[in-house]
C-alpha cells in the first residue's frame, strides 16, 4: 500500500490507484496485459518514468468554487482542484494564474445548461510552450464580458498561446472546431526523438511527453532489427505524422495516412519542417486503406483510437501482408480482440509502457511477424 500525495484522491473521478504502490501498480499491469494477450507475464517489457508530475494536458471544468474535476461516479458534481499531482509544475502555474483571475465568472451550469464559462484546457509542452482554450458556451446570450475578460487575462499570463473556443450548451466536450485566437497561435510545438513536432492546441498528441519519447525510441530499435532499407513503411493513424518522420530514414518510402483533416494538416506542415524527402501524408479513413498503392515489402505501424480498427482495416492489411506489423494500443480489451484475426501472423515481443501512472491505463506495443518469416529465421 502507498500514502496517495493528492488530498482529493478517493473523491476526484481522475486518479484510481494512488493508495496501491507503484511498483505492484506495473506489475498489475504487466500481468493484465500477460493474461489478455495470452502471453507469459516475464516476457512482457515494461517501462516507466516519473509516478507524478508527469501529464502534459489537463481539461479543468469550471464550476462556482473555481476549477476542478467531476466527482467519483458523478457527472454533475465537481471536485475543486487547486494543484494536480500528477500534472506538470507549469500546468499547476497555469492553474493558479486562471484561479486567481477567474474569481467572479458565471460559470455554465451542467444541470441548466446555462451559463458561459465551461473548460479551461491547459497544456504545456516538455521544450516551454503552453497554451489555455478556454470553451464558452456558444448559446449564452451574455458571452461577450466573458470573452473580454479572457483577452484581459492573455495580457498577463505566462502561457504562448490563449485560444477561446465555443460549444453549444447541448454538447458536452472540452473542445471544439469554432475557436479564435486571442494570443500567440493556434498550435504547441514539441520534441521527439531529435525531431520537432506542431499540433493543434485542441488536438491530440501524447499526453506524457517522457514516455512518448521512450515509445517512439523502442518502436525504432525494433524497426532497425529488420532490413527495410527498400521498404515501405505506412504509418496508420499516423496523427501529425510522429511515427512516420522519426523513422523516415530507415526506409525507402513512409506514408502517413490519417482521417482527421486538421491532423493531415499537420502532418503535412511537420514533413516540411523536418525536411523530410521520402514521406507524404494524406487524409483518408483507415477502412479505405485500399485505395493507397503500397509499395513492397511492406512494414506497418497501426495506433487507433481506442475503439480499435474497423474490420474492413483489418481485411485489407490482411491482404496487404506487410512483413511486419507494430500495434500500439491504449485498449487492451481491443487489442485482445484484434490480434487473433491476424491469422498469418504470431507475437514476436510485447511491452509495456505506462504512460498514465496512478490509474489502471497504459499503452501497450505488439510486435508482429509473418508466421514463414519466423520459420526461415529459425
Amino acid at each position: 500500500m502507498a500514502t496517495p500525495l493528492c488530498p482529493y484522491f478517493g473523491s476526484c473521478g481522475g486518479c484510481t490507484t494512488q493508495h496501491i504502490d507503484y511498483e505492484k501498480q506495473l506489475e498489475n499491469k504487466k500481468l493484465t496485459i500477460a493474461r489478455a494477450l495470452k502471453v507469459d507475464g516475464g516476457d512482457v517489457k515494461t517501462f516507466c518514468d516519473e509516478a507524478y508530475g508527469y501529464r502534459n494536458r489537463m481539461d479543468f471544468i469550471f464550476h462556482p468554487r473555481g476549477l476542478g474535476f467531476r466527482e467519483r461516479g458523478s457527472f454533475h458534481k465537481i471536485v475543486d482542484v487547486e494543484n494536480c499531482v500528477i500534472s506538470t509544475p507549469l500546468i499547476n502555474t497555469l492553474l493558479a494564474e486562471v484561479r486567481t483571475f477567474f474569481r467572479d465568472v458565471e460559470v455554465f451550469d451542467l444541470k441548466r445548461k446555462s451559463g458561459v464559462m465551461r473548460y479551461a484546457l491547459i497544456r504545456a509542452t516538455s521544450i516551454g510552450d503552453s497554451s489555455f482554450s478556454f470553451v464558452l458556451n456558444e448559446d449564452a446570450p451574455n458571452k461577450e464580458p466573458t470573452v473580454d475578460k479572457i483577452k484581459q487575462f492573455s495580457l498577463s499570463s505566462v502561457a504562448k498561446n490563449v485560444l477561446i473556443a465555443f460549444l453549444e450548451s447541448e454538447k458536452d466536450d472540452s473542445t471544439s472546431d469554432r475557436f479564435i485566437v486571442v494570443k500567440g497561435q493556434e498550435y504547441l510545438e514539441e520534441e521527439l526523438c531529435g525531431k520537432r513536432f506542431q499540433f493543434l492546441i485542441q488536438g491530440f498528441f501524447q499526453n506524457n511527453t517522457a514516455m512518448a519519447q521512450k515509445m517512439q525510441e523502442y518502436v525504432r530499435g525494433l524497426l532497425e532489427g529488420y532490413s527495410t532499407a527498400d521498404a515501405c513503411l505506412l504509418d496508420l493513424y499516423g496523427g501529425v505524422g510522429t511515427f512516420g518522420i522519426i523513422n523516415a530514414d530507415l526506409f525507402k518510402s513512409i506514408t502517413i495516412i490519417e482521417s482527421v483533416e486538421p491532423a493531415i494538416r499537420y502532418a503535412q506542415h511537420n514533413i516540411l519542417r523536418n525536411s523530410v524527402k521520402n514521406a507524404t501524408a494524406m487524409m483518408l479513413d483507415a477502412k479505405s486503406l485500399m485505395r493507397v498503392k503500397l509499395p513492397k515489402p511492406l512494414y506497418v505501424i497501426t495506433d487507433p483510437p481506442r475503439a480499435g480498427m474497423h474490420p474492413k482495416t483489418i481485411e485489407q492489411l490482411n491482404f496487404l501482408g506487410p512483413e511486419v506489423m507494430v500495434y500500439i494500443s491504449c485498449n487492451l480489451e481491443q487489442l485482445a480482440r484484434e490480434l487473433p484475426k491476424f491469422k498469418a501472423y504470431t507475437v514476436k515481443s510485447v511491452a509495456l509502457f505506462d504512460l498514465f501512472p496512478q490509474t489502471n491505463h497504459c499503452e501497450t506495443v505488439v510486435e508482429l511477424v509473418r508466421k514463414e518469416k519466423v520459420s526461415v529465421s529459425q
